[in-house]
């Protein structure tokens, strides 16, 4: 069974946004992968809720929203009501994770949440029943085309049996440096959506690139 594909617009043609937008709405992706920065828990600044909200008026797939953002929990709401159909949290900004995860619940959403690559997947294990996407960054979070880092593989494989020994059903998701030299093996090792933006939005024809990542 081939991943989910969230083509992350961060690398889209933001002058020619509703053009992409419907690129993908036409293409085999299956998710819209957005990334919200705030220049404090991560060295950019990217869109809010005006750009969101505007997507979900064009967007007619699930809108995977990355929050690259401190105290999360503040905005958690407004995400919800901009249009987003998962919502991703940084562990590492979040001082009370399992109460984070009733809130995303409550707004019935789907519950997200993203690991840098140095944090180990096993501070998921008291939570890991709770949450729908997990989000594994396989580059430093903060800016796109950045090299993809192969200890990703491992940490796919820990996280898979970590999912398997508690009976979740938590997808595993991939986010950076994904292209066609690796998307296969991130599948194989366990991997069930691949975040992809330079892939996508830099090849001369973007439905062939995601066409090939769904066959990956």
């Amino acid at each position: 069974m081939s991943a989910l594909i969230a083509p992350s617009l961060l690398s889209a043609d933001f002058a020619n946004l509703e053009r992409d937008i419907k690129m993908i709405n036409n293409s085999q992706a299956d998710w819209f992968h957005l990334d919200v920065m705030d220049g404090v828990f991560v060295p950019n600044i990217s869109f809010g809720f005006p750009v969101i909200k505007s997507i979900a008026k064009h967007a007619r797939k699930p809108l995977d929203v990355h929050l690259m953002i401190t105290d999360p929990d503040r905005y958690l709401s407004a995400f919800a009501e901009a249009g987003a159909n998962v919502i991703s949290v940084h562990i590492e900004a979040c001082n009370h994770l399992h109460r984070t995860l009733q809130s995303i619940r409550q707004l019935g959403v789907m519950t997200g949440v993203a690991l840098n690559p140095h944090t180990p997947v096993s501070l998921l294990s008291e939570v890991i029943i709770m949450i729908d996407v997990v989000v594994l960054m396989s580059v430093n979070p903060g800016f796109g085309g950045q090299k993809f880092i192969q200890n990703t593989y491992s940490k796919i494989t820990e996280l898979k049996k970590l999912i398997s020994e508690k009976g979740a059903t938590t997808k595993i998701e991939i986010d950076g440096g994904v292209d066609f030299n690796n998307a296969g093996e991130l599948i194989k090792c366990g991997a069930d959506v691949l975040v992809a933006g330079n892939t996508v939005f830099s090849h001369p024809e973007p439905l062939e690139a995601i066409a090939k990542l769904k066959m990956s």
